[in-house]
């Protein structure tokens, strides 16, 4: 990119102009060969130039201090792009830059101003130092290609012209051309052309080319292109201006007609004020309505406010929304309830397929309902799984009882003003959430879900979980008081039902308030109802296909339930049948078929390889079967127990257990350990034996305690180096004195166990009256044994 030119073989850097007696020479003609160089990372710096330059004081106060040193205080410039100072080298210098006199320097915190005048062009040669502070030999060069006076002379003018047509249409060319003319003669071309180009609003890459153009002929053609262009770019922009001042003065005068036509119109008699109107307007509202005395009071309080206030006062608009909010609610309108229980039962039939139980609750509140003329005084929490259609179930509650029905969810909530509203003084202050919800139902006892009650948060901006405690209190919701309405409102004609995927993470005192139903899943042949009679329909619906296009076989629904949506509620299920859906509607549109059946055999094909394969049943001397219960449902646990060596006594613990987990296998070892002479064990075998206890899956967390029963079983089939029973599964908590505990999650783990194949269960004695209130088709040919301690355990799967 640059020449090795040393300054003695050129004669340009001697003088420049020879000198005859006492001629002084000019600045521009007595310059160093060898000079300091800035990077200049905007655009390229052009001779005559003038221009204040910021510098960074970490990267470029040595090269100021080294030029400061030398007597001529000149500076190269030269244009390197958009780079980062700590990564410039010398390649990143362009080979021709503008010699610069230093003017000013001035150091403030972590940066320097200098101001530099330009002073004549030079190539880049050789480098004596490419890092910083940078330093090269350079060749200067003066203006060549003048012969030609009259080209020169056209070529200036034109460019004048061009400079005198942009100065009306941009006030900052009369500043640049002003600085100019104060060191320059306009009739200087070399000046002009550089001025020029320094002038327009170029890239970068367009002016470094003038300045690398040292033929001032060919220059000057250059810098008249860039003017003209800058001319179409200045002409655009003004009329781009005009065209706006226009339409501004347009819409102003039709805003000044407006308001005088009011103004007319409102002394004539024939239109209201603003004010005047919405105050009519918020009479008119309340007119029909049957506010309680404290409202009607405020009501009537603000709107004489109003009257007086400026329409154009903050504190108008204040009042304005806070009316609107007031006089909007429905205050005293009721829905009838429809108390019609058969009604009830058919809707939540057509909604929903299986859960009796759940149904059968429900109709047990609707007649309560009945015979105390009213729906409410107590809140419904709907527990169970995703998907088993806890807020669906919440929407057929509403359909049944013919009231209105509004849901939001509480998931991820932290601010305790959706709940009770913001306060008036706040920007952009609202009412909560239920406020909302009774101004968008238009009635004051809608039926409210609250989603995801069980995932409320908390942060600095308060506690929403407790300010629901005032909205779910029977005896307190009456006169629920929200803070920007600032009068109470009678919230206990609602029904609210609230849904949750478990109990554990709801504050104790708001749980105490609800009524819970659980809702544990559907059965195979459920959902495979739910697939047929509901899902499916909606499918063909939503995909375009008409009656008869598409036909899923009962065993292909099966098929998918079982190896691809095995979870408790049937979101996964839909997802599957939609994806089958798609692919068939896309083979009729190919048209490879008219209609198409979707057989058992088929299902590979549509969905890829089975994502549960059949549960293997895990066999052997010291392994175990229990069942544990997870959000999606059931599912069989092995339990694994090995003696590892009997050099020394230890126990080791894996398989990703949580810490009640940990303690429950903990007492396992401790009671059968202290214990094993009654259960046929050499009385010294735990003494000298490292046993390891796994439970797989290794990268699935675990945690509770309804495995001690399991865990103390495959320890004991270890140490006697039997086997235990096959085809049983159990669950049950263990204490150190051998008793065997309650758990949850019954209709779960009886569930997987059918479907691992499992028909014979152990659980609990406590669990026997939960086990007899499961449905027939989950207890089916089930057999069961019911245990109080572990030695009940041990009789059975050791006879």
């Amino acid at each position: 990119m640059n020449d090795d030119i040393s300054p003695a073989d050129d004669p340009v850097t001697e003088t420049g102009a020879e000198r005859t007696g006492f001629q002084l020479a000019r600045s521009a003609d007595v310059l160093p060969s060898a000079i300091y160089l800035l990077p200049n990372p905007l655009r390229p710096f052009f001779p005559g130039q003038v221009m204040p330059v910021l510098l960074s004081n970490e990267h470029w106060l040595d090269t100021l201090k080294a030029v400061k040193e030398v007597e001529h205080n000149v500076v190269g410039v030269v244009y390197t792009g958009d780079k980062e100072p700590g990564d410039l080298s010398g390649e990143d210098f362009r080979g021709m830059g503008t010699a610069c006199r230093i003017h000013r320097v001035h150091q403030h915190e972590d940066q320097i101003h200098v101001v530099l005048v330009g002073e004549q062009r030079f190539r880049v040669g050789k480098w004596i130092s490419s890092k910083p502070p940078f330093q090269a030999h350079v060749r200067y060069y003066k203006d060549t290609g003048g012969e030609d006076p009259t080209q020169i002379k056209a070529y200036t003018t034109a460019i004048i012209n061009g400079i005198k047509e942009l100065l009306p249409l941009n006030p900052l060319y009369g500043e640049e051309l002003k600085i100019f003319l104060q060191n320059y003669k306009p009739d200087d071309p070399s000046r002009l052309a550089d001025f020029a180009a320094a002038l327009t609003t170029a890239e970068a890459a367009e002016l470094q080319e003038i300045l690398d153009t040292v033929d001032l002929s060919a220059r000057l053609e250059k810098a008249f292109v860039l003017i003209k262009k800058e001319l179409e770019v200045a002409n655009a922009q003004m009329e781009i201006r005009r065209h706006v001042e226009e339409e501004m003065q347009s819409r102003q005068r039709e805003v000044f007609l407006r308001e005088q036509l009011k103004y007319i119109q409102t002394e004539l008699g024939i239109q209201k004020d603003d004010r005047t109107a919405e105050i009519e307007l918020f009479k008119e509202r309340i007119g029909s309505l049957e506010p309680p005395a404290a409202a009607q009071k405020r009501i009537d309080e603000e709107l004489r406010k109003m009257s007086v206030l400026e329409p154009g006062s903050p504190e108008y608009t204040v009042t304005r929304n806070y009316l609107d909010w007031l006089t909007v609610l429905p205050w005293g309108l009721y829905t009838e309830d429809n108390l019609d229980l058969d009604e009830a039962a058919r809707v939540l039939g057509r909604d929903h397929e299986g859960l009796l139980d759940v149904k059968e609750r429900i109709l047990e509140f609707l007649s309560i309902g009945k015979l105390k003329g009213e729906v409410g005084g107590s809140i419904l929490l709907f527990v169970g799984p995703p998907g088993v259609g806890k807020t669906s179930l919440g929407r057929s509650i509403a359909d049944a009882l013919s009231r209105e029905f509004y849901r939001f969810s509480l998931g991820g909530m932290r601010d305790e003003a959706e709940i009770k509203g913001h306060r008036r003084t706040y920007i952009g202050a609202m009412p909560g959430k239920f406020i909302q919800a009774i101004k968008e139902t238009g009635s004051s006892n809608p039926v409210i879900v609250l989603d995801e009650v069980d995932k409320v948060g908390a942060s600095f901006h308060g506690d929403p979980a407790s300010a629901l405690l005032e909205v779910l209190d029977p005896e307190q919701n009456s006169d629920f008081l929200d803070r920007y309405l600032d009068v109470r409102f009678d919230l206990s004609k609602t029904l609210f039902i609230c849904t949750a995927n478990q109990l554990d993470t709801i504050p104790g005192p708001l749980l105490d308030r609800m009524e819970i139903v659980q809702l544990s899943g559907y059965l195979a042949s459920e959902k495979s109802d739910i697939a047929r009679k509901h899902l499916l329909p909606k499918l063909f619906r939503k995909a375009g296909l008409k009656r008869g296009q598409v036909r899923v076989e009962p065993a292909a629904a099966r098929k998918i339930i079982e190896h691809y949506a095995r979870e408790a509620g049937v979101r996964k299920l839909e997802k599957m049948l939609g994806k089958v859906v798609r692919k068939a509607a896309t083979r009729i549109v190919r048209g490879q078929a008219d209609k198409l059946k979707v057989k058992a055999g088929d299902i590979e094909d549509y969905l890829g390889k089975p994502v549960f394969e059949k549960e293997r049943r895990m066999s052997g001397v010291g392994v175990v079967s229990g069942l544990a219960w997870t959000s999606l449902g059931g599912a069989t646990l092995a339990v694994e127990a090995n003696r590892v060596h009997s050099q020394n006594r230890g126990f080791k613990l894996t398989g990703q257990l949580g810490d009640v987990m940990k303690e429950s296998a903990e007492i396992a070892y401790s009671y059968i350990a202290g214990n094993a002479r009654k259960f046929g064990i050499d009385p010294g075998f735990f003494d000298k034996a490292f046993v390891h206890l796994h439970v797989p899956a290794g990268a699935t967390p675990k945690d509770g305690p309804s495995a001690g029963i399991t865990m103390a079983t495959a320890l004991v089939s270890m140490a006697r180096r039997r086997r235990v029973k096959n085809g049983i599964a159990m669950s049950g908590e263990l204490t150190l004195t051998g008793q065997v505990l309650p758990v949850g999650g019954v209709q779960e783990k009886i569930l997987a166990a059918r479907r691992a194949g499992m028909m014979e269960v152990i659980l609990p004695a406590a669990n026997r009256g939960t086990f007899e209130d499961l449905p027939e088709p989950v207890t089916k040919d089930i057999a069961i044994h019911f245990v109080g301690n572990y030695a009940d355990v041990f009789g059975i799967v050791f006879m």
